[in-house]
Parts: structure tokens; sequence; C-alpha cells
């Protein structure tokens, strides 16, 4: 019988202590993309990348974190996880700071996929740990904290960033993670490790199907938002990825000592949980990637102001973290599944409400509601993946927990993009016929380009200016309908699963 080696009796004290590293550590993960989206201007015009090659500084760490992370949840099982972890900040250290000593966009896209090797070692890690460190009586509260850092820590990043830029060169938005990570790196020498006690064989193939899977899925759906949906590259890409996956679902069963059981998925409420995370994720990314444009393009605010814009979330979201474990005693885990994603829905619609002339508390009360919908739902889906597996399997179900993060984080921006180009080229067309041919293709491109545009264009930029932005705020509208969408059909999915019996 496999077994696991169980920590020490923990004080109090060392569980506070383990919950506050590991919570920063994932918050810094997931801050580290939006750290860069706002020093991206900067970078190209320092660096001359080229867009195609600042769209890779951003997604090539997305793209190596999620293929990569159930290997390493895997490895953390079989080896330690304070090891897996204090090696993966290691490496986000170093990949981290190389953009302090290279110029080329070519070595800076080296670089992020070093530092999202070192994401994908750092994901599992954090929540498995947390997870052996507490009985199941007392790990609610814990798992809650850990899904709201990991919900904000978008927004965190924004807010890091945007002080950072205010007085240092782009450098520094690298810098400060390398330095915290190091950090994080000698204070997790203290926390307490598990592992299986008598692990397997490492499954390499699984971990290579599996990373080629998520990998070329991931790609294709990151090519969405500048290539669209009917490009070559991303069906081949996304269809690609799903024979890979049908190939590691086939080998996965047959092993005897699969890298990831796909027997789990038909404990209904694992299967919950799973669904759960990826419709939250495709919501809350989807979500950020246009309300930063709405803010900055739309609202004139500053890339700081429209981080902290956006914190209102926190209001409810923190609390009702704390209480979803509680709830989710007291109703049922489908019961509050269900509850908390058609909360996110109502804030999906709210968001679609606002317009060029929404005042700031329309868009803050949209966003609390929305919080509440994550809020609830988040710790409950974690605590369901993690709670019906054996503990020799923490670090897998952590990473089952990560990777469906990274891809339902991946679909919400690639659905918003598509959306808002396709929505918002239509809009402005007649706005921009009379224009000279090279300035109309950059204001059908883009806000970004009708902006420019028409501060060129004197008096009579002003009516493409408005004509631009009435534009991007119908494909606001309509994007988050599809955001919508695709969270109710994560509700039928939860309802189609089982009773409420199965899944309390």
């Amino acid at each position: 019988m496999r077994t696991e080696l169980k920590p020490v009796e923990l004080s109090a004290a060392l569980r506070t202590w383990t919950v506050v590293l590991m919570c920063t550590a994932v918050g810094l993960v997931i801050a580290m993309v939006t750290i860069v989206n706002a020093a991206l201007p900067a970078i190209g015009a320092d660096t001359g990348a080229s867009q195609a090659e600042q769209t890779w500084i951003v997604d090539v760490y997305t793209l190596v974190l999620a293929a990569l992370v159930l290997a390493a949840g895997a490895l953390g099982d079989r080896h330690g996880r304070r090891g897996v972890l204090v090696a993966g900040l290691i490496v986000f250290a170093l990949g981290s700071a190389a953009p302090m000593f290279v110029e080329t966009p070519a070595w800076l896209i080296s670089t992020r996929a070093v530092t999202g090797l070192g994401a994908a070692m750092i994901m599992p890690a954090t929540l498995s740990i947390i997870n052996a460190s507490f009985p199941p009586q007392r790990r609610g509260r814990a798992i809650g904290l850990w899904a709201a850092v990991a919900g904000l820590g978008g927004l965190g990043g924004l807010v890091l960033a945007g002080m950072l830029l205010q007085h240092f060169s782009w450098r520094s938005v690298f810098l400060a993670p390398a330095v915290i990570s190091v950090a994080l790196a000698v204070a997790s020498l203290t926390v307490p490790t598990s592992h299986d006690r008598d692990p397997r064989a490492f499954d390499i193939i699984g971990a290579v199907l599996s990373a080629a899977a998520i990998g070329t899925l991931v790609f294709g759906v990151l090519r969405v938002a500048d290539l669209g949906w009917d490009h070559g590259l991303v069906l081949g890409s996304i269809a690609g990825g799903l024979v890979l996956f049908g190939l590691f679902v086939m080998v996965e069963l047959r092993s005897t000592a699969p890298l990831l059981d796909m027997r789990l998925f038909r404990n209904a409420a694992f299967a919950t949980g799973s669904i759960s995370v990826t419709v939250q994720f495709t919501a809350g990314f989807g979500m950020f990637f246009a309300l930063a444009q709405y803010l900055q393009l739309v609202q004139g605010y500053s890339a700081l102001k429209s981080g902290l814009a956006l914190w209102p979330i926190a209001v409810t979201l923190f609390p009702l973290s704390l209480l979803s474990a509680p709830l989710v005693r007291r109703f049922g885990l489908r019961t509050v599944t269900c509850a908390g994603l058609a909360v996110v829905i109502a804030g999906m619609v709210l968001i679609g409400q606002l317009d060029a002339n929404s005042n700031y508390l329309s868009l803050a009360v949209a966003v609390c509601v929305l919080g509440a919908g994550i809020g609830v739902t988040a710790p409950a889906a974690t605590s369901a993946i993690l709670d019906n597996v054996p503990p020799a399997q923490y670090g897998v179900a952590s990473a089952v927990n990560d990777a469906t993060r990274e891809i339902g984080a991946a679909l919400g921006i690639a659905l918003v993009g598509s959306v808002l180009s396709a929505v918002y080229s239509d809009s402005v067309t007649s706005a921009a016929a009379q224009l000279p041919p090279d300035a109309r293709e950059a204001a059908e491109e883009s806000l970004v380009g009708a902006l420019v545009v028409a501060s060129n264009s004197g008096p009579a930029g002003q009516a493409l200016m408005t004509a631009a932005r009435l534009s991007f705020v119908d494909g606001m509208r309509i994007s988050m309908f599809v955001l919508a969408a695709v969270v109710l059909a994560g509700i039928a999915a939860t309802t189609l699963l089982g009773n409420q019996k199965r899944l309390s």
C-alpha cells in the first residue's frame, strides 16, 4: 500500500507562516503575467521588439507554465514538495533577473520561458504543501486564502508594475520579482515537506504527452487574438492538442503508475471542481483583459490607476473565500458551485452594461458582484479537487487545479480578444471611411490606433475618437455576454454531473 510521509505535528504559528509564504509565492507567479503586460510598451520602445515578439514575451510564460505544471506536481509528490518549491523559486529568480543583462527580444523570450518553468514548479507545490500541513477539518480557510490570493495576483501585478514604472525603467519589473523569489526560497526552507513514501517510477511518457497536449492546445488558444479562430495554425494547434490529450488519456488508463490517474475524473466532485476552476478563470482573466483597456483607453486612467480601480473586487472576494468551506458543508458542493457561478454571470452582465460615460461606482459594484461569485466558488472548487485524491497525489491534484486555471485564463483572453476585435472593426468602419488608407487601417485595427490617428487629425479627430470608444464599448459588452455563456455552460455541466448527495 502506498503511504504518505506526513510532517510532524505543526504548531499554529508554523501553519500560519506556511500559509503566508505559500500565498506570497503563488501571488508572485500569477502577478508575473500582468507585471510584464504593463511594461510591454516600454520594453518594445527600448528593445525594438516587434508586435509578434512582444506577444511572445508575454505568452511564452503562460505556455511553459501550463505545459509543465502536471509533470512538476508529480515530481513533488515523488521527491518532496518543499524541495521542488525551493528549486522552482531559484529557477524563477534566475529567469526574472536575466532581463537585467540581455538586450534582444529573442533573449527576453528565452528568459521568460525559464521563468515559466520556475512557475510550473512553484504553483502545485504551494497548494500541496498547504494541503498536507493541515488536517482536513482545518484546511478550508487556508485553501480559501490561497484561492483568493491566486485570484487577485494579477491585480497585484498591475499595481506593483505601475508603481515601479513611475520611478524606474522597465527592467525594474523583472528585478523586483527576482529579489522576492530569492527571499521566498530562503524562507521556504523552514516550511514542512511531504512526499509519497513508496513512490513509483516517474511516468516519463505521460509527462511528455501531457506537456505536448497542454502546450499545443494553449499555443493555439493564445494565437486566437492575433490570428482569429479560423486561421489554419489556430485550428491545427487546437485539434492537435485535443488529439494528443486523447492519446495521453489512453496511455494513462493503461499505465500501472500513471502521471495522472484519469479515473479521478469519474469522481463527480473532482470533475465539478475542475470545470468550475476553468470557467472561473475564463471569466476572470477575460474580464481583466477587457477592463484594463477600457479603463486606460476609454476612461483615460493611467496604468497604476486602472490597477487600483479594480481592487474593490477584493471587498467581496476575500471574506467570501474564507466562508466558502462552511457554505459547502452546509449546502453541498453543487449548490454552492451553481449559485456562485450564477453570481459570476451577474457580474459579467453588469460589466457589460458599462459605457463610455459610466461612473466609477458602476464599475466598483460590478466587480464586487463578480468577486462575490469567485470568492464563493474558487476555494470550493480547489478543495473539491484536493479532497478527492489520496495524500500521495496532492501535487498532481494541485497541478490539475493549476493547469485548468491556465487553460481557462488563455481561453478567456482569446475569447474576449477575438470578440472585441471583430465587433470593434465592424463598428468603427463607417467613422474611419473618409480617412487615408494607412490611417483607416490603423483606426480599424485597434482602439489604440484610432486614438493615435484622432490625436493627429485636429478637430476632425474628435468624431473618430468618440466613435472608436463607442465601438470598443460595444465589443466589450458582447464579449462579456460570451463569457457569461461560458459560465452558464459550466453550471449546466455541474448540474449534469450528479445529484447533491454525490457532490456533497
